[in-house]
């Protein structure tokens, strides 16, 4: 049976908008998917494709709101569910992303996705090795989209440490002697909360605290407390598609927190190619 010519456009529509979500240009595809549910207000693959959209330009409850749509509407779709579960955990609401992982893999036991998910959730709560079982079994069922990422040592991340800090100039190195570098496997709430709106689990890769440079005053002792940068070992990792890349995001990490020691702004390590 042929579809009608409002199903044909519909299905255009949603192609053009995928098409432009991989060209990178999330605003058009978002555009693209309002005018598909203009024609369908319900259609499943609709809402979903404006979930990729609006994650794409970091709207994270209207991606959330999207996926959902797009799993009730199907609710066989694991893919929904997945990408509910993954959105619902960047905005740190463990509950529902539970809900959503639990239900992508109930619906198929093979959604690489839905694996992925709960291994990100078994890693938040500490099970280290359940994480690692579940990231197994994703990259068993889509070894392409869910490769196992390199890792280092607590040795291997303290002897490049060492190794970056020989490349900054002696009186940087100087200033640097009374401030702790730490190394843990992922941030916690509270820091992630720091910010406003709070910082994605899967983001952050190195956090500063403490007052910078600039910012010490002989009138305020407490500014003279030494200052922290963590390093966030499980991020650095999962950004890194190689070891290479991972040594270089260490490193760039490091000195994009050490930057923001000497005072330096955003748009300063981003002008340093150390955004």
């Amino acid at each position: 049976m042929s579809s009608s010519p409002q199903d044909a456009r519909l299905e255009t529509l949603l192609d053009e908008a995928e098409h432009a979500l991989d060209e990178g240009a999330p605003h058009a595809a978002l555009s693209l998917c309002t005018q598909a549910l203009e024609l369908d207000p319900n259609h499943p693959g609709a809402w979903f494709v404006r979930g990729d959209a609006t994650r794409a330009l970091g709207a994270l409850e209207e991606a959330a709101d999207s996926y959902r749509r797009a799993a009730l509407g199907r609710p066989d779709h694991a893919s929904s569910w997945a990408s509910y579960g993954l959105v619902c955990f960047e905005m740190l609401d463990l509950t529902e992303a539970e809900r959503g992982a639990t239900r992508a893999i109930r619906e198929d036991p093979r959604s690489p996705e839905g694996w992925w998910v709960r291994s990100l959730l078994a890693e938040w709560n500490g099970d280290l090795d359940g994480a690692e079982r579940c990231l197994l079994h994703a990259r068993f069922l889509d070894p392409v989209g869910y490769p196992l990422p390199a890792r280092l040592d607590d040795d291997e991340v303290e002897q490049l440490v060492e190794e970056a800090l020989t490349e900054l100039h002696p009186d940087i190195q100087a200033y640097l002697e009374n401030v702790a570098i730490l190394l843990e496997e992922l941030p916690a709430e509270e820091v992630l909360r720091y910010y406003d709106p709070p910082a994605s689990p899967l983001e952050l890769l190195g956090f500063f605290s403490g007052h910078s440079l600039m910012e010490r005053s002989t009138e305020d002792p407490w500014s003279n407390l030494p200052p922290t940068i963590v390093l966030f070992r499980r991020n650095l990792e999962r950004h890194a598609g190689s070891r290479d890349e991972l040594v270089h995001e260490l490193q760039v990490t490091l000195f994009h927190e050490i930057g923001h020691f000497l005072g330096l702004s955003e748009q300063d390590l981003e002008d340093r190619g150390l955004d």
